[in-house]
């Protein structure tokens, strides 16, 4: 089978002919179809992520054809069109993952290939309500932000969250998922084109980051938020704190721009704030995340569609450049 590798941080992804997989016991092979592009592969591919450096298959969302079942399979899986979790070996305890916890891509073989082998229970059937591309693109972005907006910051309707970086398929998919749970979006991007794109998706209103004194207006212009959604960190972090209200929870699950910097400890403390971090989610919290994507019709953003696995350098220079209003999709052919 086809399969894209990285050999070596900051090496170009190259095309390998590699051994299709057997599946073992417990596992299904899946062709397939359609993979999707996260920043942790791009950050993977720059040295600035844990786990192996080289000799990777990388990407953690997939969509394909169950075409070969291992023992203890039922074998009326072949056939089916599924997604895949990504999250796996998360533990026994639901408000951590333990130490086998892996993410898929990294170091497990990821699903920039043709055929990807996994265990039967990270398989769920396509919802019926999404396309082939926009299925691919909900797994890892989904699982993230559910937990992150339902588990960790227990959103609640009516209340107001504020979603940073917008035009990411993690923020869209938050943001698509807080107004089908009644809260009160607000966005940040340093793109105005951006904010009313998101606008015109159910956000109340964004504020572009560039702006000085930006956190400021934004808390004069709302009140302030009880739920702060963060990818970046950075030393922009604590301009996050001011937008909070008081006993308000702000929820990140990247960094994107650094370590945290420039917290003022009292402003924390002394207004009761929860600043709470989260990473993918259970195996109980991957069903509830498609339950409620099917109940509410929720379709991905989808900014790109790239005809061959062949294209994987020019999607991640293009996820690079942080151009994307949504999900960048590759075809796994």
């Amino acid at each position: 089978m086809k399969a894209t590798f990285l050999t070596d941080t900051n090496a170009p992804l190259i095309i390998k002919e590699v051994e299709t997989p057997a599946p073992g016991e417990n596992q299904v092979l899946v062709k397939l179809a359609y993979s999707a592009l996260n920043h942790r592969d791009v950050w993977i591919q720059r040295g600035q992520y844990a786990g192996p450096k080289a000799g990777l298959i990388l990407g953690s969302d997939g969509l394909g054809t169950v075409v070969e079942t291992g023992a203890n399979v039922d074998p009326a899986w072949i056939g089916k069109m599924v997604v895949i979790n990504p999250s796996h070996d998360w533990g026994d305890n639901p408000a951590a993952f333990g130490d086998q916890f892996k993410i898929l891509g990294n170091p497990e073989p990821g699903t920039f290939a043709e055929y990807i082998a996994v265990n039967a229970k990270y398989i769920h059937e396509k919802p019926t309500h999404l396309t082939d591309t926009e299925a691919a693109a909900l797994p890892l972005a989904g699982i993230t932000t559910y937990r992150a907006l339902f588990t960790r910051a227990a959103l609640k309707p009516g209340e107001q969250i504020l979603i940073t970086g917008i035009g990411a398929g993690t923020a869209l998919l938050a943001l698509q998922y807080a107004i089908a749970a009644g809260a009160k979006v607000y966005v940040t991007s340093g793109s105005q084109d951006k904010i009313e794109k998101a606008k015109s998706l159910g956000a109340i209103d964004g504020f572009n980051y560039k702006e000085e004194n930006w956190f400021l207006k934004a808390k004069e212009a709302t009140g302030g938020f009880d739920v702060v959604l963060d990818s970046a960190s950075g030393k922009g972090f604590g301009n996050l704190i001011e937008t909070a209200k008081p006993g308000g929870r702000i929820v990140f699950f990247g960094g994107t721009d650094g370590p945290i910097g420039n917290i003022i400890p009292n402003k924390v403390y002394w207004r009761n704030l929860s600043i709470l971090g989260t990473t993918m989610g259970t195996l109980q919290e991957f069903r509830d995340m498609l339950a409620f994507t099917a109940e509410h019709q929720i379709k991905p953003i989808v900014d790109k569609v790239y005809p061959s696995l062949s294209d994987a350098q020019q999607a991640f220079d293009y996820m690079h450049q942080g151009k994307q209003f949504g999900k960048i999709v590759l075809t796994n052919q």
